[in-house]
């Protein structure tokens, strides 16, 4: 299944699908070039050096009463089978099933208060669309989410529950599109899923939880798509215990971050393919990419059998339920691709939001590619 894809990774089948990336930064192709798609793309992606441990800590004081303080659980099982101590972080329980509340949040507190009149835009059919819908409702800001037509149904109602406006239109790219331009009409501050200095420090909040939950940590492995989480918990751990390593996990077929660090550059892929949607942004975000390079150790990749073990590991086992996404980490734990720490490691469960009907075909996948591995 060949999708089309904008700046952010999106979810909601689990089956594995390819993106063509549509456009460029900061130079978009023809197709959609205009003043208007310039000026919002380049807003969206300014690199500002005001992301540090206070900036975390200021975005925790706006929103902890209205998102949870999710669990740190220690698995004993993962443990004996990495050979150190793991402590799982729960962001599957979060509100709106992934961590992406904490950011989004922060980003519409923080608005001027014409701004926050005027309402907020996005373009998303996953987990960031859910995030901003709930973030709209708790923050009293009118929210609206530009959807492809192929949403599944079960995020439209979602994001409708929240109190967003939804809008179908066309496939992705064109959902984008729209969205820029409602964005115009309206005046409508355009929120970017993760390159955004207010979107990162509220995705680093998970870090100040971590670090007072867990004891002698020595390293945090966080999935990576576009980059916003792993931004916010290194540059929060970096604040509090630079000697606590973060490394980062994508998939190899949409590993953006990887081949930036590699490149010395954000880079935009043309295709990615990767049965993990949650990390299937086909770009580092320029914000997002500097702070990597600056605080993260390193990032590494895995395949989607790799991913779909663990997600499974992780339901039987531990019994909490995560989608591909959230168990990158832990995958890469289980492949030997992390140095083991001298001490617990955190892994990031960063979402929950998968299909119940689509589980046998995951497990059937990993099954599938293990076979023919062997």
């Amino acid at each position: 299944m060949r999708w089309s894809s904008s700046v952010v990774g999106f979810r909601g089948c689990v089956r594995r699908r390819s993106y063509r990336r549509p456009w460029r930064v900061p130079r978009p192709r023809a197709t959609i070039t205009s003043a208007a798609h310039l000026h919002s793309v380049r807003e969206t992606t300014q690199v500002s050096h005001a992301v540090d441990v206070d900036a975390v800590r200021a975005a925790r004081e706006r929103v902890s009463d209205r998102v949870h303080r999710t669990p740190l659980f220690g698995s004993r099982t993962l443990g004996d089978r990495i050979g150190a101590p793991v402590l799982l972080k729960c962001e599957n329980l979060q509100k709106t099933g992934s961590f992406k509340p904490r950011g989004a949040l922060n980003r519409l507190l923080t608005l001027e208060s014409g701004a926050r009149d005027r309402g907020v835009i996005t373009i998303s059919a996953g987990n960031h669309a859910q995030a901003l819908a709930w973030a709209g409702g708790a923050a009293g800001v009118p929210a609206t989410v530009v959807m492809p037509e192929s949403a599944p149904r079960s995020k439209v109602r979602a994001c409708h529950g929240y109190g967003a406006e939804v809008i179908l239109h066309g496939d992705v790219f064109e959902a984008f599109q729209r969205s820029l331009e409602l964005a115009d009409e309206r005046a409508l501050t355009f929120v970017h899923p993760f390159d955004d200095e207010r979107i990162v420090a509220g995705q680093g909040t998970a870090a100040l939880e971590i670090a007072e939950d867990a004891d002698d940590l020595a390293a945090v492995v966080v999935p990576v798509g576009g980059g916003g989480l792993i931004s916010g918990i290194a540059v929060a751990m970096a604040g509090l215990d630079p000697s606590i390593r973060i490394y980062g996990v994508e998939p190899e077929g949409a590993a953006a971050m990887r081949r930036s660090l590699d490149a010395g550059e954000a880079l935009h892929l043309d295709e990615v393919d990767t049965v993990a949607d949650g990390l299937a942004a086909p770009m580092a975000g320029n914000l997002t990419y500097e702070l990597v390079r600056r605080y993260v150790e390193d990032v590494v990749v895995v395949s989607d059998a790799e991913i779909v073990e663990a997600m499974e590991l992780i339901l039987a086992r531990c019994k909490l339920l995560v989608e591909p996404a959230g168990a990158a980490g832990v995958a890469a734990l289980l492949a030997g691709r992390i140095p083991l720490p001298n001490g617990p490691v955190a892994a990031v469960l960063s979402g929950g939001n998968v299909d119940l009907d689509r589980l046998p075909e995951l497990f059937a996948l990993a099954e599938g590619e293990g076979s023919s591995a062997g």
